[in-house]
């Protein structure tokens, strides 16, 4: 459970009030809305007023938060006047290599989907714990197992953190821990990497694709995560450290944590553009020369 110290509860008094939120996490919000089909093609918003007292903003902050999905094109007709529409065809919107920075679980979702329309699907991923790539290949299952694509073949390599090494993060903030953070993060990475091996190796009975999985340790705690679609796009983010507290075993302890699923994907395209194309071959040499050089074999039981 997660305890945040500055909303406790002192003397017996209640937590205080949760801070107003920012334009943008109400643009995430309807984003997320969006996207996952609550508010559909073709459909009226609610009035700012509603979406500022649904929210606890003022309507000024509402007005940011639609521009931002106006010039996302995910929503139409956005004015002081009648309430917004959402766009004709807002899965598609901003999912190209071209797209604007966006949360890992709102961006990497979308182009995992739009990778697996390939015949070939080739994925590589740098990550701390592959939670975020486990939670992103649920949409292409269900369009496969929906029968709406099927590749011929998927292959996926994953570069995890060792669990031999002292990790960099999560740690926490008083020296001398009893490894509690490490054996959680280390539960974590294998309990995600089973899940992701499990779903992506039914496909072979299920739907017969050809499926390869292999995950690598890596000798060091990677501070930024990425991920290589299709030999065409690169999707790379910032692992940002924040002090949070969390109970463990009944205890409260302090770490120097991240959220990776919060991190903002920057994308690149190959044929985008001389230095999108040098960042995705760049990513790609990079990646390949941990893979062949100083990884080593990962059985996600150590």
């Amino acid at each position: 459970m997660v305890v945040e110290p500055e909303h406790a509860a002192v003397n017996g008094r209640n937590r205080s009030p949760r801070p107003p939120r920012s334009h943008r996490e109400v643009a995430d919000e309807l984003r997320s809305r969006i996207r996952s089909g609550q508010l559909r093609a073709g459909q009226r918003m609610p009035t700012q007023a509603k979406l500022a007292d649904e929210f606890g903003v003022e309507r000024g902050a509402v007005r940011q938060a639609l521009r931002i999905l106006q010039s996302e094109h995910l929503l139409v007709n956005v004015s002081k006047g009648s309430p917004a529409t959402v766009a004709d065809h807002p899965e598609g919107a901003l999912t190209g290599p071209g797209a604007e920075p966006l949360p890992t679980t709102v961006a990497l979702g979308p182009r995992i989907a739009a990778a697996f329309a390939a015949p070939r699907v080739a994925i590589d991923a740098l990550c701390l714990t592959s939670v975020s790539l486990t939670l992103a290949m649920g949409e292409p299952l269900r369009q496969i197992h929906a029968g709406r694509i099927k590749p011929a073949r998927v292959d996926v390599r994953v570069l995890l953190p060792s669990g031999d090494i002292d990790l960099a993060f999560p740690a926490p903030v008083d020296a001398g821990s009893d490894g509690r953070l490490q054996r959680g993060w280390l539960a974590n990475r294998n309990a995600q990497g089973q899940v992701l091996r499990h779903n992506l190796l039914a496909l072979r009975a299920t739907h017969g694709i050809d499926v390869n999985i292999t995950f690598r340790a890596l000798p060091f705690t990677p501070p930024v995560k990425l991920y290589l679609l299709n030999e065409a796009e690169a999707l790379f983010a910032y692992y940002t450290l924040t002090r949070r507290g969390e109970e463990i075993d009944h205890e409260y302890l302090e770490m120097y944590d991240a959220e990776g699923t919060q991190s903002m994907l920057f994308p690149f395209g190959q044929g985008a553009g001389l230095r999108d194309t040098t960042f995705v071959e760049q990513s790609h040499l990079w990646f390949n020369a941990l893979w062949e050089t100083i990884s080593s074999e990962l059985l996600l039981t150590n």
